[in-house]
């Protein structure tokens, strides 16, 4: 498969979660963001993990339950917290800046250079958002801002170590993205309890939303995130973010009847742009190194040559 599918398969996960905006509006119960994010998290991991028929051995118990809390555990409450305490297109506008993020671990982490045409694309699809998303009346919150930051980060550091430590041999996307989800949920029932209380009771438009958050929304979406993740860079699949709050601006105006201003028209493009642009900017992920070998060295005793490509396990 080559790499503008890859991209276009993965680009499906933040179009998806565009749409969470609307489902939770229109199908589920007010005020219970927490309560969500396990129904969300907790079914489509459990579901995954059994259709994979695989769990986590050895050091991935502890590496799988890291990953579930950065990508999960830690972004899900803190997204919905800075969502609360500011203005929706505040909120937006800070989760747009995860690919500053990513550049910078991943430069640190996994060796991904940094170019100036990356963190520049990053920075133009944040000001885009912004466009779409702000208003004259928007106010900043100390501990929103904060939350929308830490949010954003997690979720950035999430993107980085689930590329910096792969996948164990033998194990799939599915699987990963199984445990990930299940770690993630399992950490959220405690603050939803202690936040929210009892869960509330369920109709059937709750059901039905609570079907499409699990399947669709959560479960196909983030086994093709992190499918994207382990076949991109790890820049490449963050600069796909800024479609998430597109989409949802685009939901609003086609289903809501909410309408949108030639500013934010131009904030759209402008942020398409610079998605696009990052995509050609990060480029594909450089080839792993095989370790030599050679059938003229069978019969040879082998040597420990450390003077050539690095060595990696």
């Amino acid at each position: 498969m080559n790499r503008a599918t890859t991209v276009v398969l993965t680009a499906l996960a933040p179009i998806s979660w565009g749409s969470t905006y609307f489902v939770a509006s229109e199908l589920l119960p007010p005020d219970r963001p927490l309560f969500t994010g396990v129904m969300r998290a907790l079914p489509a991991g459990l579901l995954l993990t059994a259709l994979a028929r695989k769990l986590p051995t050895g050091v991935w118990w502890w590496k799988a339950a890291v990953l579930g809390g950065l990508n999960i555990g830690a972004f899900f409450p803190l997204l919905f917290l800075s969502a609360y305490r500011l203005p929706g297109g505040v909120a937006a506008v800070l989760g747009s800046l995860g690919p500053l993020f990513v550049v910078g671990l991943a430069a640190l982490l996994l060796g991904e250079r940094a170019r100036l045409r990356t963190v520049l694309a990053a920075v133009v699809a944040a000001f885009g958002v912004g466009m779409v998303v702000l208003t004259a009346q928007a106010q900043l919150d100390p501990v929103g801002v904060v939350a929308g930051v830490v949010s954003s980060a997690s979720m950035g550091a999430g993107i980085v170590m689930t590329k910096r430590w792969g996948r164990p041999e033998g194990v799939g996307p599915l699987a990963m993205t199984g445990w990930q989800l299940t770690a993630g949920g399992l950490v959220i029932i405690p603050v939803a309890a202690l936040v929210e209380g009892a869960p509330p009771a369920l109709d059937g438009k709750a059901f039905l939303g609570y079907g499409y958050m699990m399947l669709i929304n959560t479960g196909i979406a983030y086994w093709l995130w992190i499918r994207g993740i382990g076949q991109l860079t790890a820049t490449s699949v963050t600069l796909l973010g800024p479609l998430s709050p597109l989409t949802a601006a685009v939901i609003g105006w086609a289903a809501l009847g909410q309408s949108l201003s030639p500013v934010q028209v131009l904030g759209m493009t402008i942020a398409f742009g610079a998605t696009v642009a990052g995509q050609l900017a990060a480029g594909a992920p450089k080839p792993k190194v095989e370790p030599f070998s050679s059938t003229e060295g069978t019969n040879r005793n082998v040597s420990m040559d450390l003077t050539g490509g690095p060595v990696r396990r």
